[in-house]
């Protein structure tokens, strides 16, 4: 019994420390919020204007704002979570905001980055967390209704959404707030952990898309050693996706689009891996012997890439 007893004992520390790996986090305003206070900004996507969040105006000029992220980013350190600082973020891509947001190759092909996805680049966190809220005029003070929700960085995907309403008070907005939150958390945080669990095991999930350039004299249909390069570039995908697992959307001669392509957490070195570090090394085995191709990788956000085909 004592055996069993000092095995338990020291069993139990590695089982702590595995089940307390957590993701790290970024706290930004929901949409919805930016819209209703008019921190709105306008870029260029491909020749369309489209409209996103200002965070960083909405950040400087609304003073509820700092207050608000801090209290909830202090509920979600205290229970383990690792939270990146949104505002020290935005700072360090100012420039690259102001700056092109396309970045247009010689054969005409465009890719488009938003401000969120420069801002989720930049930040590398595994899960973005927008937080909305509204004040509620009471008769015993105000209230603050609130919908707090979780987005895989990569993917853009809904992973975790916790609404609720504070009791009324006469305290200032963040507090109430950070109460109604707190009340709100605990199925929050366990359906963030199981898409983190989930990632651990199966891989993250992102999407490339194969191109060529015009003046490329090879096309995705032309065989290398009896093969077309796109079975090649599956039969890597197969090898080096977590469990093979991609999904081939869209073919052509000139262009592939594969979706939901699982790859790893971390390389080999455990740094953490994004689709710009996995496709590196399928450009690198296209590019060595046999096949000699060269090529130029092109990224959106953390969870997508596209790879040129021909001479740069």
């Amino acid at each position: 019994m004592k055996r069993l007893l000092f095995f338990l004992l020291m069993l139990a520390p590695s089982v702590v420390w595995g089940q307390s790996k957590k993701p790290t986090l970024m706290i930004l305003p929901s949409d919805n919020w930016c819209e209703q206070r008019y921190f709105m900004s306008r870029y260029n996507d491909q020749g369309t204007i489209v409209s996103v969040p200002d965070y960083q105006t909405a950040f400087r000029d609304d003073g509820e704002l700092g207050l608000v992220v801090s209290k909830i980013g202090q509920i979600l350190t205290d229970r383990g979570y690792s939270l990146k600082d949104t505002e020290q973020e935005l700072k360090k891509i100012a420039k690259d905001i102001t700056e092109d947001a396309v970045t247009v190759s010689k054969s005409g092909t465009a890719i488009a980055e938003s401000p969120l996805d420069l801002l989720k680049r930049s930040s590398k966190s595994d899960i973005i967390i927008q937080i909305g809220w509204k004040v509620n005029s009471e008769k015993k003070g105000k209230s603050v209704s609130f919908v707090l929700e979780a987005f895989d960085s990569y993917t853009s995907k809904r992973i975790a959404t916790a609404t609720g309403i504070g009791k009324p008070s006469s305290e200032i907005v963040p507090r109430i707030l950070s109460r109604a939150v707190t009340d709100q958390i605990a199925p929050f945080c366990k359906q963030m952990d199981a898409f983190y669990s989930d990632i651990q095991e199966n891989g993250r999930e992102t999407i490339l898309t194969i191109r060529r350039w015009e003046d490329w004299e090879y096309d995705l249909e032309s065989e290398f050693d009896g093969v077309e390069l796109l079975e090649i570039i599956q039969e890597w995908l197969s090898e080096n996706a977590v469990g093979g697992a991609f999904n081939l959307s869209d073919a052509t001669e000139n262009y592939a689009r594969f979706e939901q392509v699982r790859i790893p957490v971390a390389n080999g070195k455990g740094v953490a891996l994004d689709a710009r570090g996995f496709v590196s090394e399928l450009r690198k085995y296209l590019r060595d012997a046999p096949l000699g191709i060269p090529s130029k990788i092109m990224t959106k956000g953390l969870g997508e890439a596209y790879i040129i085909l021909g001479d740069q």
